[in-house]
Order: structure tokens, then C-alpha cells, then sequence
């Protein structure tokens, strides 16, 4: 008696935190854990464990708990779990000021690597009580687009992300000039006039050119001349060490001519500061104290840090860490133009791309996208990575909140001979929203073509929900309507559509871009477009816009998410 009773309450236990139903294994195992003596009469055991679970998997969540509250109210507490703090590495002290950055260039629409380094120096900052800046790095005219300052703060803001402060880094030039003069008067740059091949010669080869000897007085004479020299004339770089082991450290250029128009100053500057120095200058002016980014910049670190120094700058804590790539996922934006110039890609939010635009109009949610990230990691090891990491987070959201409904692809027809006439109501979710879908039913269906293709004559089948019939050599036969029946002589269970004029035509676009078309119940006339609604046996799906057909009927057009 005393072991009924100890297997009660661990079947109880395990029936509450598993939404009312009891796994005997893991109770099984949890018996032959403390009790050794159990472990050579396992049969006898598991039979014992069966009968229990059997019988406390019948009862009501609610009559569980008030069973579990009688026999162990102890085990009714929850343990807080201690959150893993994966910004531990970083040593951040108690009451330490935090400010983190994230700067893109506004220059492509952001994928979902963007996204890892945007929300982890978000986070960083949101955990200790911290200030986050979204600053555009936007001060080389020849890539930056002005559409994308709007479509990158939209996309961060469906992500959750918000910022505490916008910066635009060409709104500094002014701060970048007068820095740029300091290094020139102390010698610590020069403006070097060589050809460009002769600078990567000389970079390479640790020997420096005769611009390298010029006095402060020249070379910021030169540098008040550089805005109406012509491009290419001149460059200002800093003067460090040519035979540097690091080479982004051999004389780098902090400043060039360009021609191009800027998207928000116009042809207000011709000289404009390179990355380097107008990313730890602004790191340093507005007193950001970590970034975390990708492992591309780790060669870049040591520059900007010196350029800090140089310019009397608070210094940066920066990590990097290592990228991960989706596999068969294209992420250059150089590549993706191409591909949607040449029409393989139907535009930036092509099913086949991880761009937040593409993974939002699938149907991705910006949770899963969060929690998919996060548990890439932050280690310096470059990770690949499948469709299927990113889906599992997704759909664990999707299953425990979107709506069910029946899509019917490639519909048969399916005559029953012999059903009787029901109203059927289904339910929206299993859990939260009971009935919902109400439909009337007769003798005829419409099934799949490939489901009817495999019905087998003398086998029982059941629509789901709905009725039990058999194949019979001369066509379709009702069985009966009990679902115990077809538990004990059934053979598979069939998604299906009552024959009726209130059905809806439905188009689904699936990731390689084909597109499968089909029958809906009409409970989806309810669904709002942007909402994800789960096709039963089909797949996840996202409501992407109503069209009119060739009848001037409504068209419903889906997205394929992911099954």
C-alpha cells in the first residue's frame, strides 16, 4: 500500500506538470531512483504504475491538484529556477553604469544575424538596469540608402526591441573634424597623397611613404584643402606602425573624399571619416561601455581601442562572438539584389530568406526569434545551423496559441453512403478555446487526393470527429459514429470538409515558392490577416492577404510557416 501510495503522488505530480497527463516511464523511473529494490521486479512495477496513472490521468486538472494538496502538499511548490545569466562572462559588477550599443549600417534589410547582435546588447543593457542606443552608422554616402533608417527601426521594433536613445552617426561630422584635426596637430596622423596601389604596397611591406615625413603645419593645410580636392586626391590615415603584426594597425585611413550624396545631408560633406574612427569616436563620446558583436570585427578591436586612447575617449569593452549561418539560407545582400534582379527571389521577403521581413511575413514570432538566438550562444565558435533550430522555438509559441482549422489540398470528392446528417462542431485550440468551428454535415466530404488514393477496401476509416465508415468494392459505407468503435478496428483518421458552398478557396506560397491550393472551412473567414492559424495535418500558416478569383469570389492567401 505504501508503494500505491508513493507512485499516487509522483503520477499526480507529473499528470499537473504535464498539462493533466501522467507519463508511467518517467514515473517508473523516478520509483527505481529511491527505491533499488524495485529495479529487479520492473514488470511487476510498471504494471502497478499503469493501473495508477490510468486511473489519475481520468480526473480534472482541478481534482489533481486537490488530491496532490491531501497526500504531498509539498510537492505543489514550484522551486525557483535561477536564470542562467549568459552575460556572466563579462564580470559586470553590482551598480556598475551600463551603456550598450547596436549600430547598423542602413544599407540592406536586416536578417536574423542582425537580430542576434541587436538583442543581445539589448538585453545586456535591459539586465543591469542599463541605457541601449540604436545608432546608424551611416557615414560612407556611397552605401547607405535613406529607406532604411524607417524599415531597420520597424523591423527592431517588431523584434521588441526599444531604444533609449536614436543616434545618426553623420550627424557628427563636426565632433569627427575636430578630432581628426587634434591627431593631425600632434603628429599622430598625416594626409597621405599616394595612388592607391602604392598605399596597399606599402602596408604590405612595412615601408613608408614620403607623406609619412610631412610637418603638422602641412598636412593641415592639405586637410582644409581635401573638400574641394578631387575624389581619390587624398586621404587622411593615422600614423601607428607599417610593420604592425595586426594590419588593420599599418597607418589605417580615418578619412576620404567621396562624391556621393548623402541620404539625409545632402552634398553638405565631401570628406567623410571611416568606420574605425567614427565608431570608436562615438563609442567613446557617448559613453558606451559594451558591445557585444560578431567576430569580424576581432581584428578591428585593437584599432578602435587605440583610437580611444589617442583621443582621450572612454574605452569600450567589446566582445565578439562567433556568427552562426542557416544552412542554404542566402544572407549577402550583394547576392540577394542579384537574385532579385535575375527573378529567383520574389524580393527581400522571399520565403526561402532569413530577413526579419521574410521570417515575419511566414509567420515566425518575435519571441521565438529572440529564444532561438539566445540559445546559439555567445562563445567565439562559428555555429551552422538548419531551418529546424529556428522552427522548434517557433513552433513551441505557435502550438499553445494559434487557432485549428481544416485545409483540404487537392480535394476528392468522398460520397458515404449512409451517413447520417450531424452537426459537428470542432474545437479552435484543445485547450483554450473549445468549439468554435461548427459545421452540417451529410454523406458528402471532401478529403485529400492523396488520402483517398491510399483507402484500402474492407479497412475502417475515420473523419475526424466526425463518423466512422469503410471502402467496400463498390464504393464508400457508414461504420458509425462512435470514436471507441474506431480505436479498436480503425486504420487512420482523415482531416476533412462537408461538400458545401460556404467552403473557402484557399491558396498556401510554400518556402521553395510553389503554391498548393485547396478547400478551407469557413471558420477561417474570422481570421485577421498577419494571424498564424495551424491547417490540421498540414501545417503552420500565416494569413497574408484576401484576393478576389476570376468569379469575384475571396481568394485566401496563406503562407506556408513551417509544419
Amino acid at each position: 500500500m505504501e508503494l500505491d501510495n508513493i507512485i499516487r503522488k509522483h503520477a499526480l505530480k507529473n499528470a499537473l506538470d504535464f498539462k493533466g497527463k501522467a507519463n508511467p516511464g518517467a514515473i517508473a523511473g523516478k520509483i527505481m531512483g529511491t527505491h533499488a529494490e524495485w529495479r529487479e521486479k520492473r514488470a511487476e512495477l510498471m504494471k502497478k504504475v499503469e493501473m495508477i496513472v490510468h486511473d489519475v490521468n481520468k480526473l480534472s486538472l482541478e481534482q489533481q491538484t486537490k488530491e496532490l494538496e491531501k497526500l504531498a502538499p509539498e510537492m505543489l511548490v514550484k522551486e525557483e529556477k535561477k536564470e542562467r545569466n549568459i552575460f556572466e562572462f563579462l564580470k559586470i559588477k553590482e551598480g556598475e553604469k551600463i551603456v550598450t550599443a547596436f549600430p547598423p549600417g542602413p544599407e540592406k534589410y536586416p536578417h536574423i544575424g542582425h537580430a542576434k547582435a541587436l538583442l543581445l546588447n539589448y538585453l545586456l543593457a535591459k539586465q543591469y538596469g542599463g541605457k541601449f542606443i540604436l545608432r546608424f552608422e551611416d557615414t560612407n554616402p556611397e552605401l547607405v540608402q535613406g529607406i532604411f533608417y524607417e524599415i531597420m527601426q520597424e523591423n527592431f521594433k517588431w523584434l521588441g526591441v526599444k531604444w533609449d536613445e536614436l543616434q545618426y552617426a553623420s550627424d557628427n561630422m563636426k565632433l569627427f573634424y575636430e578630432n581628426c584635426e587634434k591627431t593631425l596637430k600632434s603628429g599622430d596622423a598625416y594626409v597621405c597623397n599616394c595612388d592607391e596601389e602604392k598605399i596597399k604596397l606599402s602596408r604590405e611591406k612595412g615601408i613608408a611613404c614620403d607623406c609619412r615625413d610631412r610637418s603638422a603645419e602641412e598636412n593641415l593645410e592639405m586637410w582644409k584643402a581635401m573638400p574641394k580636392a578631387p575624389m581619390g586626391h587624398a586621404i587622411v590615415r593615422l600614423k601607428i606602425d607599417l610593420k604592425h603584426q595586426n594590419s588593420t594597425m599599418r597607418d589605417p585611413t580615418i578619412f576620404r573624399i567621396l562624391d556621393k550624396e548623402h541620404a539625409r545631408h545632402g552634398k553638405k560633406y565631401r570628406v567623410w571619416p571611416n568606420y574605425d574612427f567614427q565608431n570608436s569616436i562615438m563609442d567613446g563620446r557617448y559613453g558606451v561601455t559594451h558591445r557585444v558583436r560578431s567576430k569580424e570585427f576581432e581584428l578591428r578591436s585593437e584599432l578602435q581601442r587605440y583610437i580611444q586612447k589617442l583621443l582621450g575617449l572612454s574605452i569600450t569593452t567589446t566582445y565578439e562572438f562567433g556568427r552562426f549561418e542557416l544552412v542554404g539560407v542566402e544572407t549577402s545582400g550583394r547576392a540577394i539584389r542579384a537574385k532579385i534582379e535575375k527573378g529567383e527571389l520574389t524580393g527581400w521577403d522571399d520565403p526561402s530568406l532569413a530577413t526579419l521581413v521574410a521570417l515575419r511575413r511566414r509567420g515566425f514570432q518575435p519571441e521565438a526569434i529572440k529564444n532561438f538566438v539566445i540559445s546559439t550562444g555567445i562563445s567565439k565558435a562559428e555555429a551552422t545551423l538548419t531551418w529546424d533550430d529556428l522552427i522548434i522555438h517557433n513552433k513551441r509559441l505557435l502550438d499553445a496559441s494559434v487557432d485549428r482549422h481544416f485545409f483540404v489540398k487537392e480535394p476528392t470528392e468522398l460520397w458515404v453512403k449512409g451517413a447520417p446528417k450531424q452537426t459537428v462542431e470542432l474545437n479552435l485550440h484543445p485547450e483554450h478555446r473549445k468549439g468554435g468551428r461548427k459545421s452540417e454535415t451529410y454523406d458528402m466530404f471532401w478529403v485529400t487526393k492523396e488520402d483517398f488514393s491510399k483507402l484500402e477496401e474492407g479497412k475502417m476509416y475515420r473523419l475526424m470527429d466526425c463518423l466512422n465508415f469503410r471502402k467496400q468494392r463498390d464504393g464508400y459505407e457508414f461504420d458509425s459514429l462512435e470514436v471507441a468503435r474506431f480505436k479498436q478496428h480503425g486504420e487512420k483518421i482523415l482531416h476533412w470538409l462537408p461538400k458545401s458552398e460556404k467552403l473557402l478557396d484557399v491558396e498556401v506560397m510554400m518556402p521553395d515558392k510553389t503554391v498548393v491550393t485547396g478547400l478551407a472551412e469557413e471558420s477561417v473567414k474570422k481570421v485577421k490577416i498577419g494571424d498564424v492559424v495551424q491547417f490540421e495535418r498540414f501545417g503552420f500558416c500565416r494569413l497574408d492577404s484576401r484576393e478576389k478569383n476570376d468569379a469575384g469570389k475571396d481568394r485566401y492567401v496563406f503562407w506556408y510557416t513551417h509544419k
